[in-house]
């Protein structure tokens, strides 16, 4: 079950990136969620981010308001 909001909100998503290093790019923010074990619908958010370097925290939050 998710957590938050709902799988699609950024507290959610950033809930299952713990441990995360920055940069990152999408394919490590992918990767870091599904080790923190992400439900389905969290991956799909992640996966229509942009392909792009992200330098914290607040850059991935915004990509899912973009995403959104």
């Amino acid at each position: 079950m998710t957590r938050g909001l709902g799988g699609q909100s950024p507290a959610n998503i950033t809930h299952h990136l713990k441990g995360i290093d920055f940069p990152a790019s999408r394919a490590d923010i992918e990767k870091q969620a599904k080790e923190n074990g992400a439900e389905d619908d969290v991956m799909e958010i992640i996966r229509q981010l942009p392909d792009q370097e992200y330098g914290s925290m607040a850059d991935v939050t915004k990509g899912v308001g973009d995403v959104e």
